[in-house]
């Protein structure tokens, strides 16, 4: 059936009333893995993060086994302002002194994740934080990036400080934690063969957790319908190449780049499909997850 999500909040109820009819038919997701990236303005007020929740709680009561990633950007931003700490972003990546590592990993590791895990379990499922470097989950490297200076016109290697990506994902601990009927709620940190610890962009690590669990579904819930075409549309679905054209045309661009980019590297490892959707739609999860409809932009391999 061609995906043809709604767009109205009059059709989002009539979805998630549908959705209620359509409960005999959750078994089509009976044992599958399903990663959900967390954050941003879908981690925005404290109704959505309940709603969110029980969305998750729900999932795993009903036999599938969902695992959380969630960023924290907006929460970090708080907190170096009240420590009067300026922060610099270089290609959407923070650059992250010593000071600013602690700092980060205070808010991801310690109260985000806490809070993630705590509504999950509020709603009636049992979560537990971790962060990548837990377990040796998140074996992470060194990211640095070209810049080309404005006067000279060359090119030059910035250094992001303690900016890194996954280098390798052992999910030994998410396994365990699953087969434990437990949510696992990540925090996007790693550590780096010295043992450094390394601030990690969400987006990635949920997209290389996927892979690393051969997941059946990655959702990438963002602040936008999903990805538009080159008149505004929401495009309800499309393959890895055709992604990829949409980003060499020009038709992806900006913010969204990096999110295809993500969801084309994880059906290409072994995720069956990546879904980009709005995470402040009520029960979006469960609209894409349960419906015939879908919700945003699903990628396939």
């Amino acid at each position: 059936m061609t995906r043809t999500p709604p767009t109205t909040p009059d059709a989002a109820h009539d979805s998630t009333h549908a959705l209620v009819e359509a409960l005999p038919f959750l078994k089509r997701y009976d044992d599958a893995v399903i990663v959900v990236k967390y954050g941003g303005h879908a981690m925005g007020e404290e109704e959505t993060a309940l709603s969110f929740g029980r969305d998750i709680a729900l999932l795993e009561q009903v036999g599938i086994s969902p695992v959380v990633v969630h960023g924290g950007g907006p929460q970090i931003n708080a907190m170096l302002k009240r420590l009067n700490v300026q922060s610099t972003f270089v290609q959407g990546l923070r650059v992250t002194d010593s000071t600013m590592m602690d700092v980060v990993e205070m808010v991801l590791a310690g109260s985000v994740n806490k809070q993630v895990a705590e509504i999950i379990t509020r709603a009636g499922a049992t979560a537990v934080g971790v962060s990548g470097k837990d377990g040796k989950l998140i074996r992470a490297r060194k990211v640095t990036r070209r810049v080309r200076d404005k006067e000279t016109g060359e090119e030059r290697e910035l250094d992001l400080g303690f900016v890194g990506e996954p280098e390798k994902i052992d999910p030994h601990v998410l396994r365990l934690l699953i087969g434990a009927q437990i949510v696992p709620v990540v925090a996007p940190v790693g550590v780096g063969a010295d043992g450094q610890t390394y601030n990690i962009n969400a987006d990635t690590v949920a997209g290389a957790v996927a892979a690393a669990l051969a997941a059946t579904r990655l959702l990438m819930l963002t602040d936008v319908a999903g990805v538009l075409d080159a008149e505004g549309r929401l495009i309800q679905e499309m393959t890895a190449a055709e992604a990829r054209a949409g980003i060499a045309s020009g038709m992806i661009s900006g913010g969204m780049i990096p999110k295809v980019e993500t969801c084309i590297h994880a059906v290409e490892n072994g995720v069956a499909g990546a879904v980009i959707l709005d995470g402040r739609v009520p029960h979006a999860t469960l609209l894409e997850l349960f419906t015939d409809t879908g919700w945003g932009t699903l990628i396939r391999p």
